[in-house]
C-alpha cells in the first residue's frame, strides 16, 4: 500500500492544530513557534506531492479510495488535478507567512472587550483552517467535500469574531459589536449557501445513486446516467449559488468587506487568499463537470454578474477611506475575472482562471500583510490618517508599493499573465463582455495608485513621525512572496504546464472548443 500522501498532507495541520490548543496557557511562545513548524512540514508535504503530480498523466493522480459510510455510498475518495494540487500547495505556502505575520496578534490584552485572546487557539484555529481548506482541494466525494465546505465555517467564525482587528476607531464594546456583526454575518451567509447546497446533493445521489465524482463521469461517458434537462438545471443552481456565496460574486458579496475589515490582517489573507478559493475551484471540479449542460445554459447570466462584481467592486474600492476595506472590495473585482474566466468556456480564460486565483492569493497576501504591518505601527485603518510614510519607512512603502502593482496587474509580475489571459479568452467568446472587463484594468491602477499617493506621499504627519521600517520577521513574511510575484510574472510556465491539462479535461467535459479566429481569405 503507497503512503497516502494527500491524507498526510491535510491531516499533518489538524494534527499540529491539536498539538498548539495543547499547550499550557503559559507557554505562548512555545505554541507560535509549534504552529509555524507544523505548517512548514505541511509545505514539504504539499511541495512533495507537487513534485510527485504528473502533468500529463491521468487526470486525478495520487488518488486514495476507502469505504466510509456504506449505507449512503460515502467514500473518503481524494486524487488532485493540476488545478486541485496548485491550489494545494498555494495554501500550504500561504500558512507560514499568515502564521508570522500573526505572530503578536492575539497575544492579550487588558481590554474590555478583549477579556480572552488565547494565542493557542488562535494558531490552532489557523491551521485547522489550513487542513480543512487542502482536503477540500483533495475531495473527490461530493458528500466529503460537502462536509469539508460547511465545517471549515467553523474556525473562520471564530478567527473573525474572537481575534478582531486591534486598530478600531471607537470604543472595545463598539469594536467588539462590530467584530460580531461580521463574524456572525459571514456564517450566516454561508451557511444559507451550505444548505441549498445540502439539498442539491442530496438531489444528485437520488439521481445519480453515488457521491463519487469518478464514477459519474464514467456513468455519464457510458450513457448510463442522464438527468433531465431541469432536473440538472436545479442541481446546478444549488451548487453555483453556494459556490458564489463563498467566492464572492456580486450580489452575495457584502459579507466580505465586513470580514476582512474586522478581522486582523492575516486572518483576512485567510479568508480572502485561501477560503474563498474553495469556491471558483468547485465551480470549475463540480459545476462544470457534473452539470455540463446546464453551466452553459447559465454561462450569459454568470458572465453579466462577472463583470457586475468587476465594475462595482473597483468602483467601491475607489471611495473607500478604509484601507482594508479597499482591498477587500478590489478582491471581490478580481473575483470577477476569475469567474469570468471561468465561464467563457475558453482554454485561455480557464487557464487564466486558475492562476489569476493562484497569483491573486500571492499578490493580496502581500498586499495585506503590508497593509496590516501599517496598520499596526498607526494604530488606524484610515487612509486620511497617513501621509509620507515612504519617507519614513522607506522599505514598507516600497513593499507595499510592489503589492499594490501586483494587485492592478502590472505586466511583469503575476497577476498580469492572468488577467491578460482571462480577457483574452473572455474576448475570443464574448468581445463585448472583454471591452467591459478591461474597465476594471482602468479602476484598478486609479485605487491603488491613489491609495499609495495618499498613505506614503506627501509631507509626514506627526502620527507617522518616527514609524518604524519592517523588521526582520516582516521581511521575511513580505520578501519571498514579492519574489514569486516577479518569478511567475516572467516565467509562469511552471503554472501553466500543470493546469493546462486539468483545463482541458474541463473543456472536455462541457463539450466546447475554443472560437477559431476570424481571418480574411487572401486576395
Amino acid at each position: 500500500m503507497s503512503f497516502p500522501l494527500l491524507t498526510a498532507t491535510a491531516a499533518l495541520p489538524a494534527i499540529g492544530a491539536v498539538a498548539t490548543a495543547a499547550v499550557p496557557a503559559a507557554r505562548r511562545t512555545a505554541a507560535k513557534w509549534l504552529a509555524l513548524i507544523f505548517s512548514l512540514a505541511t509545505l514539504v508535504l504539499a511541495g512533495i506531492a507537487l513534485a510527485r503530480f504528473e502533468p500529463g498523466g491521468d487526470r486525478y493522480q495520487l488518488t486514495e479510495s476507502h469505504a466510509w459510510i456504506k449505507d449512503f455510498g460515502v467514500r473518503y475518495e481524494l486524487g488532485v488535478d493540476g488545478i486541485g494540487v496548485a491550489l494545494m500547495a498555494l495554501t500550504a505556502l500561504l500558512i507560514p507567512f499568515v502564521i508570522l505575520a500573526g505572530w503578536h496578534d492575539a497575544d492579550p490584552l487588558e481590554t474590555k472587550s478583549s477579556r480572552w485572546r488565547p494565542t493557542q487557539g488562535f494558531f490552532a484555529l489557523i491551521l485547522m483552517v489550513e487542513a480543512m481548506v487542502i482536503l477540500s482541494f483533495e475531495a473527490t466525494d461530493v458528500f466529503l467535500f460537502y462536509i469539508l465546505f460547511e465545517a471549515m465555517l467553523i474556525p473562520m467564525y471564530f478567527l473573525i469574531g474572537g481575534f478582531g482587528d486591534r486598530a478600531h476607531a471607537g470604543s472595545d464594546e463598539n469594536a467588539a459589536a462590530q467584530r460580531s456583526y461580521a463574524a456572525v454575518k459571514f456564517l450566516l451567509y454561508n451557511l444559507v449557501g451550505g444548505l441549498i447546497m445540502l439539498a442539491a446533493v442530496i438531489g444528485l445521489y437520488v439521481v445519480a445513486g453515488t457521491f463519487s465524482l469518478s464514477e459519474i463521469a464514467e456513468a455519464r461517458a457510458s450513457g448510463s446516467l442522464s438527468m433531465a434537462t431541469s432536473t440538472e438545471r436545479w442541481l446546478f443552481l444549488g451548487f453555483f449559488f453556494a459556490f458564489a456565496v463563498k467566492a464572492p460574486l456580486w450580489p452575495l458579496h457584502t459579507w466580505l468587506p465586513n470580514a476582512m475589515g474586522e478581522a486582523t490582517s492575516p486572518v483576512a489573507v485567510l479568508i480572502t487568499a485561501v477560503v474563498d478559493k474553495v469556491g471558483t475551484f468547485a465551480m470549475l471540479r463540480f459545476c462544470l463537470q457534473l452539470f455540463p449542460e446546464a453551466s452553459k445554459w447559465a454561462t450569459p447570466v454568470i458572465v453579466v454578474l462577472a463583470l457586475i462584481s468587476i465594475v462595482y467592486g473597483a468602483l467601491l474600492a475607489v471611495g473607500q477611506r478604509d484601507i482594508k476595506r479597499l482591498i477587500a472590495y478590489a478582491s471581490i473585482s478580481h473575483f470577477g475575472f476569475i469567474i469570468l474566466g471561468i465561464f467563457a468556456m475558453t482554454s485561455q480564460g480557464q487557464s487564466g482562471a486558475t492562476l489569476y486565483m493562484v497569483n491573486h492569493g500571492i499578490s493580496t497576501a502581500a498586499l495585506m500583510l503590508v497593509a496590516g504591518f501599517l496598520i499596526t505601527r498607526r494604530g488606524s485603518r484610515l487612509i486620511a490618517d497617513y501621509g509620507g510614510v515612504q519617507k519614513v519607512a522607506p522599505v514598507l512603502a516600497g513593499t507595499f508599493l510592489i503589492g499594490g502593482l501586483a494587485t492592478l496587474s502590472l505586466p511583469g509580475l503575476a497577476p498580469f499573465v492572468s488577467e491578460f489571459l482571462v480577457l483574452v479568452g473572455t474576448f475570443s467568446a464574448y468581445p463585448a463582455a472583454g471591452i467591459v472587463a478591461t474597465t476594471g484594468i482602468v479602476l484598478a491602477a486609479l485605487y491603488v495608485l491613489v491609495l499609495y499617493q495618499r498613505t506614503m506621499t506627501g509631507p509626514v504627519k506627526a502620527e507617522v513621525q518616527g514609524m518604524a521600517d519592517l523588521k526582520v520577521r516582516e521581511l521575511v513574511v513580505v520578501f519571498p512572496l514579492i519574489a514569486l510575484l516577479l518569478f511567475l510574472g516572467v516565467y509562469p510556465k511552471p503554472l501553466t504546464e500543470i493546469v493546462n491539462p486539468a483545463v482541458q479535461h474541463t473543456m472536455s467535459d462541457v463539450q466546447k472548443k475554443d472560437p477559431q479566429p476570424e481571418v480574411e481569405a487572401a486576395k
